[in-house]
């Protein structure tokens, strides 16, 4: 176990009871509230950490998230079962969803302790059909929806070259899981749980809150100075999801207390959920009405990038910023704000709408309380 020095460190709006860099070190558990562990695993990508939450039963541990399947982490999972967890099993897995830092050896953790892996249907269906993928290649519906968004035969190469990947990130899932719904309750170590579903950075994001302990563990629902990605991809290439997300994180404001210890998944515990999500949705409005701003002129998914981000998209980050870009743009057609054509080589043209002035229809953050 870890100790960590409360400050109670106020920051834009959030208060951070440990500091707003705060971690346990080494990957020793720190206690959060009465039964509650967190435990920071490292990660070599650029968001190098991700946070697990050990519950404790009177029986066993309960187990939300898991990390990337690779060696370290293996061995820090070792280093706990035979060190802090030793005495009880792992009584289940929860997932908050189906991205590989969150799921990625939760095959492994259940096939260990045969116990049940726990998550939304979802969720669970689609990483068994990302894992799926693995080893094939990329489909001509996806090639055609990259060279839409005006990837160059270099990018398209490249995006055949990285196809199937996910399977390699994340340890072979169970054949079988226990579904979570929306608002169901689970009893851990005495206190009911209730399952809060949000949608858009994934399709059925699953977040716990427990009114006896007044804490939400949030995923990548509520995280207190990053954005996740929202995205487009070639799969539903239609789909709304950002309005999905800017749905959810209302629908968070209007169900639960502001005043909630948010224990997210990247970055440090915070208080003022509310807040929070304010920001998150006007964050997203103002980029919104940027995008708009910018179809002047007819341009394509890649012309648009300068309208969000403000460093250069590289081909490391060209996926991500093609997936987010594309799903500000369907919001926009949904909304009819704009319109598009596609040209004789399969490439879509965006921009404003003539015939309809730029209107944020959609109310969707109530003032914080």
């Amino acid at each position: 176990m870890t100790s960590l020095v409360r400050t109670d460190e106020n920051y834009r709006g959030l208060s951070y009871p440990w500091g707003r860099k705060s971690a346990p070190e080494g990957g020793q558990p720190f206690e959060v509230a009465d039964g509650v562990w967190w435990v920071r695993f490292p990660m070599p990508i650029s968001l190098d950490h991700i946070n697990i939450w050990l519950l404790e039963d009177d029986d066993g541990w309960t187990v939300v998230d898991t990390c990337l399947a690779m060696p370290d982490a293996k061995a820090l999972w070792e280093d706990l079962m035979m060190g802090f967890m030793a005495k009880k099993p792992v009584k289940r897995v929860i997932c908050t969803h189906m991205h590989p830092d969150h799921i990625g050896l939760a095959g492994w953790l259940c096939k260990r302790f045969d116990c049940e892996l726990w998550m939304t249907r979802e969720e669970y269906l689609m990483c068994q059909l990302m894992a799926s993928y693995t080893g094939q290649e990329a489909p001509p519906e996806a090639i055609d929806f990259y060279r839409g968004a005006g990837y160059d035969e270099h990018q398209l190469q490249q995006y055949r070259q990285r196809f199937g990947g996910f399977g390699s990130m994340i340890s072979p899932m169970p054949h079988r899981f226990r579904r979570i719904v929306d608002r169901e309750t689970i009893t851990i170590g005495g206190r009911y749980w209730q399952v809060i579903v949000g949608a858009g950075h994934s399709p059925e994001h699953a977040c716990l809150y427990c009114p006896a302990l007044r804490l939400l563990i949030g995923g990548d629902q509520v995280l207190p100075r990053i954005t996740p990605n929202v995205s487009v991809f070639p799969t539903e290439p239609n789909g709304n999801p950002l309005a999905e997300w800017m749905d959810s994180n209302a629908r968070l404001i209007s169900i639960l207390p502001n005043d909630l210890l948010v224990l997210p998944a990247h970055q440090s515990p915070f208080t003022g959920l509310h807040v929070r999500l304010n920001q998150i949705i006007d964050g997203h409005r103002r980029e919104l009405q940027a995008v708009y701003e910018f179809l002047t002129e007819p341009k394509r998914v890649v012309d648009c990038f300068p309208a969000l981000f403000v460093r250069d998209i590289t081909n490391k980050l060209l996926g991500l910023a093609t997936g987010e870009t594309q799903a500000n743009l369907n919001l926009l057609l949904h909304r009819g704000n704009i319109t598009r054509e596609r040209d004789a080589d399969g490439v879509w043209w965006y921009l404003q709408n003539p015939d309809a002035r730029y209107i944020d229809t959609d109310d969707h953050a109530p003032n914080a309380t």
